[in-house]
């Protein structure tokens, strides 16, 4: 007979769900994430990801959804699971006296364009910030947002994750200018890159113009994801 000493002792968890939210502002070739300033402990003034327990009855999908219609208006964004964060110790509220509550955490990734997404919330408790310049954040959301960072990278590269984002028309370099953002100046000559997509055939000529400035005016495409389909998940279909 087994005593009780031998006895699994199982945890008992809470599930919150921590959001990257990253932004695109192409027109200044900037990488943004969102970060918010807590207003209460632990981690009271210090800045992290928009978060929140998930509620009885609630998806993490619909928290996560919950927290970005709380923080931005955005009409176009990209969003997927990222991954869970459970090590022990990793939220400070896991002491002796909270008898054995772990926490949690679903993270989940969202892409947006900087143009087009607006804050909602208090300007001084949100904001964006450029990701090369984030503080040290609270809990371990430092290492959570370096995971997206790497998993957006990646997606660029196989996925069609950028026309989720852009508008459905676009032209060639708007399309570039997003995974320059991204990926940085030297992933690929602008000249390649161009010749590649449309070599790929996914990528459909509407016949209409867009002019800026006093250059030639630019043809718009359109993503076909019938075309795409058999290129699904292959590496690198971008670069």
């Amino acid at each position: 007979m087994t005593s009780n000493s031998n006895q699994l002792i199982l945890e008992d968890f809470k599930v919150g769900v921590d959001n990257v939210i990253f932004s695109i502002d192409s027109q200044k070739n900037r990488l943004l994430v969102l970060l918010i300033k807590r207003t209460e402990e632990p981690y009271i003034n210090q800045w992290s990801l928009p978060g929140t327990l998930v509620r009885q009855g609630e998806s993490l999908e619909a928290a996560a959804y919950r927290i970005l219609s709380e923080k931005i208006e955005v009409n176009n964004l990209y969003l997927e699971q990222l991954y869970t964060f459970g090590g022990p110790n990793r939220d400070p509220r896991e002491s002796p006296d909270s008898y054995g509550i772990r926490y949690l955490s679903v993270s989940y990734f969202a892409l947006v364009r900087f143009e087009e997404a607006k804050l909602i919330a208090n300007h001084h408790k949100i904001t964006w910030y450029m990701i090369d310049k984030v503080p040290p954040l609270s809990f371990d959301h430092n290492v959570i947002l370096d995971y997206g960072y790497q998993r957006l990278k990646s997606k660029l590269e196989y996925s069609p994750v950028a026309f989720d984002v852009l508008p459905e028309m676009f032209t060639l370099n708007d399309l570039y200018q997003f995974y320059t953002t991204v990926l940085g100046e030297n992933f690929a000559d602008y000249s390649n890159f161009r010749t590649r997509l449309l070599k790929l055939g996914f990528l459909i000529d509407t016949d209409k113009k867009m002019s800026r400035g006093a250059g030639r005016p630019a043809t718009l495409y359109r993503f076909d994801s019938e075309a795409f389909a058999p290129l699904k998940d292959k590496p690198f279909v971008f670069i």
